[in-house]
């Protein structure tokens, strides 16, 4: 009788964008080929965005072969895009495991802006924002973020014959809440290595994590930093936005406070006017007192209806008397008008639509 021998476990391929300079130049020698091979491919990822190993041309069949034999590029794909009246683009990236998250390419009459994603869903729960009724189903690693930007930055170029120039950490996800990704991404972003754009372009925005305010001061992060206010109050912003709850205005100031003094930059606060309920004069007041915490600028934001909530944009002439209100204290204020509305990607809008409707 033959005794049936258990096959072979099938090595598993490692994600080469995951492996680091060292590791990738010590793969190369114990496999027979010049130190220098590891430099050559690691340009080609990330500086030429090699979405496979057949694009290396400067490297030989063979060497391909072997890195395709250990290795793989996880890339992000565009799944579908949509096209808005206004411009915007809406992309759905499909993910190497089948997950999915939406980007978005908004273009202006002086800047062309990527709105990027940096979780498959969110742990947040805004009330106010589609995202936020979604789970988080996990943190995008730092290449898949930087490949929403590499997929954004061709549709800048193919739909307006144009350079991207400016990113915002405001797609799907808390980015603080993976914080290691996204500080890794704007690194290899601003590389002259990667795609060397400028750190003054790029703005992570955050719901309000105090300590992670911090870290970023600390860890020097070459970013714009918004924090997504969207109320004065605590009592206001605890009923929107849970994360104020073990983040209170008080944390957030002692922590902005903190990042200005430490790296000397500007703080924005983006703030939606609902109707009703944040866009009374009171609650101008209290936002200008807010704003007299460091040197900062306020953004104020349409609001984009979803189905999941009740929650309104405040009427134009509301807007305009708010936003007089803080420019007559002094603070710097921009009305941001809606754009994607009529796909669905405008700001806090995107909820992979099509992937919930198949469910």
């Amino acid at each position: 009788m033959l005794l049936e021998l258990p096959l072979a476990p099938t090595p598993t391929k490692r994600d080469i964008r995951k492996t680091s300079s060292d590791d990738l130049k010590t793969f190369m020698v114990e496999h027979g080929e010049k130190p220098f091979r590891a430099k050559q491919v690691t340009e080609w990822l990330w500086k030429n965005t090699a979405a496979t190993f057949e694009e290396m041309n400067n490297i030989s069949v063979a060497t391909r072969e072997l890195l395709a034999a250990h290795f793989v590029i996880n890339g992000v794909t565009v799944q579908n895009k949509q096209l808005s009246s206004d411009g915007t683009i809406k992309s759905a990236f499909k993910l190497y495991d089948g997950n999915v998250v939406e980007g978005v390419l908004i273009p202006h009459d002086t800047r062309m802006t990527a709105c990027i994603s940096s979780q498959v869903g969110c742990s947040l729960t805004c009330k106010f924002c589609a995202t936020g009724y979604m789970d988080r189903k996990r943190n995008l690693d730092a290449a898949e973020i930087y490949d929403q930007v590499v997929r954004i930055r061709e549709q800048c170029e193919s739909q307006y014959g144009t350079p991207l120039t400016n990113i915002v950490y405001m797609g799907m996800g808390e980015p603080l809440l993976n914080y290691a990704n996204v500080v890794e991404s704007v690194r290899r972003i601003t590389s002259p290595d990667g795609l060397n754009m400028a750190p003054r372009r790029i703005t992570i925005s955050t719901a309000g994590i105090a300590k992670m305010i911090k870290k970023l001061a600390d860890d020097d992060v070459k970013a714009n930093l918004a924090l997504s206010l969207h109320a004065p109050t605590d009592a206001k912003r605890n009923e929107i936005m849970p994360i104020n709850e073990a983040n209170s205005l008080a944390a957030l100031k002692e922590a902005l406070q903190y990042y200005h003094q430490k790296t000397g930059r500007k703080v924005t606060y983006e703030y939606i006017v609902f109707d009703g309920f944040n866009d009374g004069l009171d609650d101008a007041e209290h936002l200008a007192k807010i704003a007299k915490w460091l040197p900062c600028k306020v953004n104020l934001i349409e609001y984009n209806p979803i189905e999941n909530a009740d929650y309104q944009n405040a009427a134009d002439d509301k807007i305009t008397a708010f936003h007089k209100h803080l420019s007559d204290r002094g603070v710097q204020t921009n009305i941001r008008r809606s754009r994607g509305k009529d796909i669905d990607a405008a700001c806090g809008q995107l909820a992979v639509k099509e992937e919930r409707e198949v469910a």
